[in-house]
């Protein structure tokens, strides 16, 4: 079976090393010393590894079940629920007030990494929970999140996100579901979504579903689209439980990963709902939750991605097969491991530098959520909202793929159930799916981050490149393999900006047709960012003669990789965009 090993040495490096937290001026970073930091991750890391992770393979085995309305979840789901709860992990960043430890959202960030990759499937229930919270923290009336927020916070409520139907996903003013004005300030839902995740289960007395509705008489499309508050259980004016709500699972859905968690068919049929902001504006509430699941889905890209790679570096260490052409490295044996090959060394090299520099990519934008939220930073939160297709986009897509190349290392091994790793894959695959597909992420950077607020924030990424490599263009160490290609890739990808501009008014398929190519370009960018960043970190602790000195020089080393081998590929994606729209759409429709 597969194991997972908590990486809280690494992310201690990118907290206090590179992105120096206890060193900064937003409200509550003062705390955040390496021994704090360090007693937060060690004992999450334990609940991952001895908890969370040993449960994987059972969800994924035994699935949800569907018995007379309630959703069974998989052996041992609850009860390891009742210990995360228990344990305060579900409300680490919410509100005191309402029950929450207030800590800094980078640390649950963090935390959610760690739960994400010991178990995915287990850990969108608390994490649809809290983006569920999240909006009524920021939409909700007072007495709202007075009688929400507290048993969400904790999970004795769970919440969910309700968007698609079956006739619409992405295009959400197609939607048919309704919500009937009631004389006493309610409203009547009716209607069916489906792919809703968590929708149902036994591991909470309630769940609070997140509706997206048109009241009748509203502006047609989106527009017309309203936010409402269903609860399974109608919650009494003193806080108990009252009727069971008009609202109920219908189904299951049959999917390829994520068996653990129950992505149910949701059917309202006259279901009592109270609105979360004003009429109409839907979708600007949905949004902050919307925007908070994009972090955490590239953060399950990036977990995945990470746990696959740990087991196949155990693989390759331990797997006798051929000899090093170079001479034999295990005399004793029949021949040596597969690590000595330059093949499996790519690939656990790729991954291994995907995985580092993702982690730290992640982990600044969730330092810039924190300074926009708690410092009311303006570019912070210009910034993030710029990088939030890429942070999805790219890390679940380059996730994916990393969760294949460690199945690769296993050769016919990685295609049998039993060693483990097509669950990976499988889970992995969703994230590249859900929450807003990849191609929509692509286009909502092109087409709409790009130019908003005049092209500032764009802008401010360019000149803090530009601003990083002038700083440090006198440090030997930097310059020639870190510096240079970061200078390189990034002026690919002020090419590809200038490119739309020139031609995305005349022709707005030349940069749509560009747009995926472009989010991986500009991902690229962001962990080679990221990978020079951590260089210098490294080189300078190396210099101070502090720490792990091994650790540091395999930091720098898997820079190098990185920068030699990953990041030259701005410039495949550069040529392509500037292909144009031509080759995407010069075959008629009828000729494919």
């Amino acid at each position: 079976m597969p194991s997972y090993t908590p990486p809280t040495k690494d992310m201690q490096f990118i907290l206090h090393d590179v992105l120096k937290v206890s060193t900064t001026d937003t409200p509550g970073y003062a705390e955040l010393d390496r021994d704090f930091t360090a007693a937060v991750l060690e004992e999450a890391g334990k609940i991952s590894s001895e908890v969370l992770a040993p449960l994987n393979v059972v969800g994924d085995t035994e699935g949800c079940k569907l018995e007379n309305g309630v959703v069974r979840t998989p052996t041992g789901f609850k009860a390891a629920f009742d210990q995360v709860r228990e344990g305060g992990w579900t409300a680490l960043d919410l509100p005191e007030e309402f029950g929450g430890q207030n800590m800094p959202y980078i640390l649950g960030t963090a935390v959610g990494e760690m739960f994400s990759a010991a178990n995915q499937a287990f850990t969108m229930y608390q994490g649809l929970t809290h983006g569920a919270a999240s909006a009524i923290l920021a939409h909700g009336s007072e007495d709202q999140k007075a009688t929400y927020l507290p048993k969400m916070a904790s999970c004795d409520w769970t919440g969910t996100m309700n968007l698609t139907e079956p006739h619409c996903g992405t295009d959400l003013g197609l939607m048919r579901t309704k919500a009937e004005p009631q004389g006493d300030g309610s409203y009547k839902i009716t209607g069916q979504k489906i792919f809703i995740s968590s929708g149902e289960h036994d591991m909470a007395d309630n769940i609070i579903h997140l509706v997206l509705a048109k009241i009748p008489g509203g502006p047609e499309g989106i527009k017309g689209v309203s936010l409402f508050i269903v609860p399974k259980f109608i919650v009494k004016e003193d806080g108990s439980l009252g009727e069971r709500n008009g609202v109920a699972c219908g189904k299951i859905e049959e999917k390829m990963g994520i068996h653990g968690n129950s992505t149910c068919v949701m059917n309202y049929d006259e279901a009592t709902g109270y609105l979360l902001g004003e009429e109409h504006k839907g979708m600007r509430a949905m949004f902050t939750m919307m925007n908070e699941a994009r972090i955490g889905v590239g953060m399950q890209g990036l977990a995945q991605a990470d746990v696959a790679y740990q087991n196949a570096l155990e693989y390759a260490k331990d797997r006798l097969q051929g000899r090093d052409v170079t001479g034999v490295k295990n005399p004793d044996g029949p021949a040596d491991p597969l690590i000595v090959h330059p093949d499996i060394r790519r690939a656990l090299l790729d991954q291994k530098s995907f995985v580092e520099g993702a982690r730290a990519f992640l982990l600044w934008g969730s330092q810039m959520i924190d300074q926009s939220h708690r410092g009311n930073d303006a570019a912070a939160e210009g910034m993030v909202s710029l990088l939030t297709p890429i942070i999805k986009g790219f890390l679940t897509d380059e996730g994916f793929d990393m969760t294949i190349l460690a199945q690769q290392v296993y050769g016919g091994h990685g295609y049998i159930e039993e060693w483990g790793m097509s669950q990976f894959a499988r889970d992995a695959r969703i994230a590249m799916i859900y929450e807003g597909a990849n191609g929509v992420q692509a286009l909502d950077l092109v087409g709409r981050k790009l130019a908003q607020d005049g092209g500032k924030h764009v802008m401010a990424f360019f000149d803090m490149v530009k601003g990083f490599i002038k700083e440090n263009e006198d440090h030997p160490a930097l310059k020639q393999d870190f510096l240079d290609p970061l200078k390189e890739s990034s002026k690919h990808l002020q090419q590809a900006g200038m490119f739309f501009m020139q031609n995305g008014m005349k022709n707005p398929n030349a940069a749509l047709a560009g747009s995926y190519d472009f989010m991986h370009l500009f991902g690229h960018v962001c962990l080679g960012l990221m990978w020079a960043q951590m260089a210098k970190a490294a080189h300078e602790a190396i210099e101070a003669g502090e720490g792990d000195t091994a650790f540091y020089k395999t930091k720098i080393a898997t820079g190098r990789f990185y920068m030699k081998r990953r990041l030259p590929a701005t410039g495949m994606h550069l040529a392509r965009i500037e292909s144009g729209a031509e080759p995407v759409m010069e075959l008629e429709a009828e000729a494919f």
